[in-house]
């Protein structure tokens, strides 16, 4: 008997990814749709939820994996890496800035930035990943 999925606001929620993000990126990379819960974990922050998420071709303005990879999946190959090695590692090895007023934390360094969302429209109470990208310093004119 197969195990019937429950379903959230991002989709179908996926438990089997518990600390394996890379696994949990290139799963939602093939099926497009839904959230693995707890994927990231930090001992000073706890668990991140990675969710599929959506992005306007038009404005690229988004949030979720499909933002990341729409958005700024080339600036990863351009350093020679994929979205599903560039998450885990920066998520890891930033340090983190709360920004409690647009209820994000931001965890960065000078070459990168990962944006977590502490609150779904001010009502779920949870962790999920809202972007992540490489700092490109634009050259001044």
């Amino acid at each position: 008997m197969k195990k019937k999925l429950k379903v959230g606001e991002f989709g179908a929620i996926y438990t089997q990814f518990k600390n394996k993000p890379k696994e949990a990126i290139l799963f939602l990379k093939k099926k497009k749709d839904g959230e693995c819960v707890k994927a990231l974990y930090r001992k000073d922050f706890g668990y991140v939820d990675i969710v599929w998420g959506e992005n306007d071709p038009k404005t690229n303005r988004g949030y979720g994996l499909k933002h990341i990879i729409e958005k700024h999946g080339k600036e990863f190959h351009s350093v020679g890496s994929s979205v599903e090695e560039f998450i885990p590692l920066a998520f890891q090895l930033g340090s983190i800035r709360e920004l409690k007023e647009e209820r994000k934390i931001i965890i960065e360094n000078p070459l990168y930035r990962v944006v977590i969302l502490t609150a779904w429209k001010k009502r779920l109470n949870k962790n999920l990943l809202l972007t992540a990208y490489i700092v490109i310093k634009k050259p001044k004119k």
